[in-house]
């Protein structure tokens, strides 16, 4: 058995991060201090893994150092049945070979086959281009010799196109698209004898309509085994349903197995896409729920949601919450696919990264203002949430001189707000790919999004410290005019991966320093269980949304 853990319980065998660094090979039995190191990453390093599998006749062991969020370095060796069925792998003598790839590549198989997706635009030996966002196969031996002769392109991403994710049976992987952020399926057919690749036309049954998603997975545990697929489908007024499937007729003829029973009434109700022009001209997909009968008067109670980080695509699903908390109510729910997620693939992700994250406010400010345009709502009718990533999104919003003005009201669930401090809490150093090192550099462009410091240093001129840890004198307010959206914090005393220092600190200058003149209603809700998530169970996390909706619901006026 390959293990990773704290072996020695002192955090000596962790990265920087708390993930594992040291992978042991472990004989079931025997004590683990026994157990062999086959395999370290670095200190710097996010993690460190080893992993050993069949595939579809094949064997393939990996060992994998995660160096940022985005980058990793792959090492690989071929097993075979017998081999990996008779030699533990401290035993094995094949030795590992770095798998020349770019870092920013992600790696996976399929028979003998690599599969590779590319982050960035790469340039193959012999000259051929693949694209930023594509899906590459070539055989797992020519890629080790450096042989790109051979490589096919299953998917090559357009500016409305992106591949979400992957599905594999056992003639197929079908590949989840996304166009303009509506889902598409795609298979293809692998021919193990010629080794070549067929695309499968799914016709028109593989659209799916707005607002609603779809996906597949294997229907046994070994997806080598057969063809047959479990489908799922659902969106934001439809709810969950599982299907029988099978890939060889591209999942055109279904049996339905399950579904989920409403948990809102959606009649009348009706989900649209619009698109938003951000301030440098990109337009911004959101999607609207809302009453199909609802006066675009301004008076609507609307709630603005998105994320807008880590490669993490915004796509539809149902959820009973939104549905019977807000939707129900007569609030109208709007979520935006800003640039900093995943729904135009890679380029749209990498658009808001470390200096560039003032993207994906403005983006936010420009939904915010065509929702306010169209009539829809107005600002003292619009509120704005975001939990995680999207709880610094929130901070950002409430402290920009901008978009604190077109909001009336936010919650901002487990943030990230000290972006000076993030690194050093929890699991903050595994983020930097993100966000950048307030350590170095970085912090010249860091501080101009970390709303703890846009607040209490720009907005209050409160004292702020040098680079030598020297305090400073007080300044000037950049703001002067600024008054804090009525805002909901929530957080979790246990939440090992955002401190819940971010949100305490914050409340307390909103609190003490801002005051009710400039923060005129501020409210704070830490669970003491709850993880990052913020409930343990569904008891408080029905309890956590329900203080929700009815903050919303009173701050912007929903009627009862």
């Amino acid at each position: 058995v390959l293990v990773g853990t704290d072996f020695g319980m002192d955090g000596s065998t962790l990265t920087d991060s708390g993930y594992p660094r040291v992978v042991k090979s472990w004989r079931r039995g025997t004590p683990i201090e026994d157990a062999v190191v086959v395999f370290e990453g670095e200190q710097d390093d996010i993690a460190a893994s080893m992993y050993a599998y069949h595939d579809r006749g094949h064997v393939h062991e990996f060992q994998l150092r995660s160096i940022t969020f985005y980058t990793s370095k792959y090492f690989y060796r071929p097993l075979t049945v017998d081999g990996i069925a008779g030699t533990t792998c401290d035993e094995e003598t094949t030795p590992f070979r770095e798998v020349p790839i770019p870092e920013d590549a992600e790696l996976g198989t399929f028979a003998d086959m690599a599969m590779v997706t590319l982050r960035s635009d790469f340039e193959a030996p012999g000259g051929v281009v693949f694209g930023t966002g594509s899906l590459v196969t070539l055989p797992m031996s020519d890629l080790m010799d450096g042989d790109w002769t051979g490589a096919v392109s299953l998917f090559a991403p357009t500016p409305s196109r992106s591949l979400s994710g992957t599905t594999e049976c056992r003639d197929y992987i079908i590949l989840k698209l996304l166009e303009d952020v509506k889902t598409r399926l795609e298979f293809w057919r692998f021919d193990k004898s010629s080794r070549r690749w067929t695309r499968q036309d799914g016709g028109e049954d593989a659209d799916v309509p707005v607002g609603q998603d779809v996906s597949v997975s294997p229907r046994g545990r070994d997806s080598s085994a057969d063809n047959a697929l479990w489908l799922f489908r659902d969106g934001y007024l439809v709810p969950d349903t599982m299907e029988m499937a099978t890939a060889e007729d591209c999942c055109a003829v279904t049996e339905p197995v399950k579904a989920k029973p409403a948990m809102f009434d959606a009649d009348g109700l009706i989900v649209e896409q619009r698109f938003a022009a951000s301030k440098d001209g990109t337009k911004i997909p959101y999607f609207v729920m809302r009453r199909e009968d609802v006066v675009m008067d301004g008076g609507n109670p609307v709630l603005l949601d998105a994320y807008g980080g880590v490669e993490i695509s915004m796509t539809p699903g149902y959820s009973a919450g939104v549905g019977a908390g807000w939707l129900e109510r007569g609030g109208c729910k709007v979520i935006a696919n800003i640039r900093g997620g995943g729904e135009y693939g890679p380029g749209w992700h990498q658009a808001a990264l470390k200096e560039n994250r003032y993207k994906c406010f403005e983006d936010m400010e420009a939904v915010a203002r065509d929702l306010i345009d169209s009539g829809l709502t107005s600002r003292e009718k619009l509120a704005c949430i975001g939990g995680s990533n999207g709880g610094l999104l929130v901070g950002n919003l409430i402290t920009r001189p901008i978009a604190s003005r077109l909001f009336g009201a936010a919650v901002c669930q487990v943030p990230l707000l000290d972006m000076k401090r993030y690194s050093h809490l929890l699991a903050g150093a595994s983020w930097m790919g993100e966000y950048g090192n307030p350590d170095t550099d970085d912090w010249s462009f860091l501080r101009r999004h970390s709303p703890y410091h846009l607040l209490r240093h720009d907005i209050l001129g409160k004292p702020e410290p040098g680079d030598d840890g020297v305090l400073g004198g007080a300044t000037e307010s950049t703001d002067a005019g600024w008054e804090c959206p009525r805002t909901l914090f929530t957080t979790s005393t246990r939440d090992d991966r955002v401190h819940p220092g971010h949100a305490r600190k914050m409340v307390a200058s909103l609190l003490e320093e801002a005051g009710p003149g400039r923060a005129p209603r501020v409210l704070y809700w830490e669970n003491t269980e709850g993880g990052h998530g913020g409930a343990a169970d569904n008891s408080q996390r029905a309890y956590m949304w329900a203080l929700t909706y009815n903050f919303l619901a009173k701050e912007l006026g929903l009627e009862e």
